[in-house]
């Protein structure tokens, strides 16, 4: 990446270059300048900062270094999605995928390198956790991005679990958002998570952001076989958390539910997600599954996604189903891993 040893300046919010500057003599006025450098203008050294003195960039050089790093590789998909590799600053890897999608142009984004939640029919879970990711290894999937300039929106649905990494994730999100950073809307951002209970209450309260709850099965026992994290913060206690929030406005509740084959498919499944659900101001997005090597599971066929969808649409609740892109780069739902990268050998 270029200065491994040197702190970088990407990933900091203003207040921590204010204090940046403080450290290297510089005046509190050059910490807008640099969040300006760097979120505004997305310059890739120190020494183009160039309304800072030729003397504070010198100084400011010899401590740190702007942190952004080129992807390492690419491929491309024949439906014009793009997965892009890239290297973390501690020399670990992750994958991000670009969607475009007419006047859209959507990037999911990693929080983690590999998965702690183990559901059964993800790649990045079966490649076992390898660590979190900084700010600045968050913020680089979108600096460094080829197409950065044509984004719309951004989802953390890459790899890991967001709120298990909730500092560095909600660091990122407040640097997108806030008028100093890129100034989006927090309505441009949707977090993803399975659950995890001291997070989402956190997250619920300290942001803003569109929130996507992986769900899969109503049936807790049931879920549990799929998604160990049941076990943990069961899906009736996320349900009567989200019950306190409101999601009438611009804030927007989806629920993720990926169908397999005689799994979760059934009417009986879509009742219970009806009971569970019932009230709640949301949306479904119905999800095809995408086969995992060593994993006895069968995606659902189109019939049987169309008549699920339309039966709790029929009875209330918003529902889609989400258009499966880069499958053939293995950029689809379920299938990001690095473990080739960090030399993981996944476990059937």
């Amino acid at each position: 990446m270029g200065g491994e040893n040197k702190i970088p300046l990407l990933g900091m919010t203003l207040p921590e270059l204010k204090e940046v500057a403080s450290l290297v003599g510089m005046p509190p006025f050059a910490a807008r300048q640099m969040a300006d450098w760097l979120y505004k203008k997305k310059v890739s050294s120190i020494d183009e900062m160039t309304n800072l003195s030729v003397q504070n960039r010198q100084r400011l050089g010899e401590r740190y270094v702007v942190g952004c790093a080129s992807p390492v590789e690419e491929q491309r998909s024949s439906d014009g999605t793009v997965k892009y590799l890239f290297r973390t600053r501690d020399g670990k890897y992750v994958e991000t995928v670009y969607i475009p999608d007419g006047e859209r142009a959507t990037l999911c984004v990693s929080s983690q390198v590999g998965c702690r939640m183990g559901c059964r029919f993800c790649m990045t879970g079966k490649q076992g956790f390898q660590g979190n990711l900084a700010a600045a290894d968050i913020l680089n999937q979108l600096y460094s991005l080829p197409e950065r300039d044509s984004l719309t929106n951004v989802v953390f649905m890459g790899q890991g679990e967001p709120l298990d990494n909730l500092e560095q994730v909600l660091r990122a999100t407040e640097i997108l958002t806030d008028s100093s950073g890129y100034a989006w809307s927090p309505r441009r951002i949707t977090v993803s998570t399975v659950g995890v209970r001291n997070g989402l209450k956190r997250f619920l309260d300290e942001s803003e952001c569109h929130l996507a709850v992986s769900l899969h099965n109503p049936f807790p026992e049931q879920r549990a076989r799929l998604m160990p994290a049941e076990n943990g913060y069961g899906i009736e206690e996320v349900v009567a958390l989200l019950r306190r929030y409101d999601f009438s406005h611009q804030r927007r509740l989806s629920f993720e539910y990926t169908m397999f084959d005689g799994v979760n498919d059934s009417m009986v499944h879509a009742k219970e997600l009806l009971r569970l659900l019932r009230g709640l101001d949301c949306r479904v997005n119905l999800i095809r599954f995408h086969a995992v090597p060593g994993v006895a599971l069968a995606g659902t066929p189109e019939e049987g996604m169309v008549r699920f969808r339309d039966y709790l649409t029929a009875h209330g609740i918003f529902t889609t189903i989400r258009a499966s892109r880069g499958q053939d780069i293995f950029a689809a739902c379920g299938l990001l891993s690095t473990a080739k990268q960090q030399g993981v050998d996944i476990k059937n």
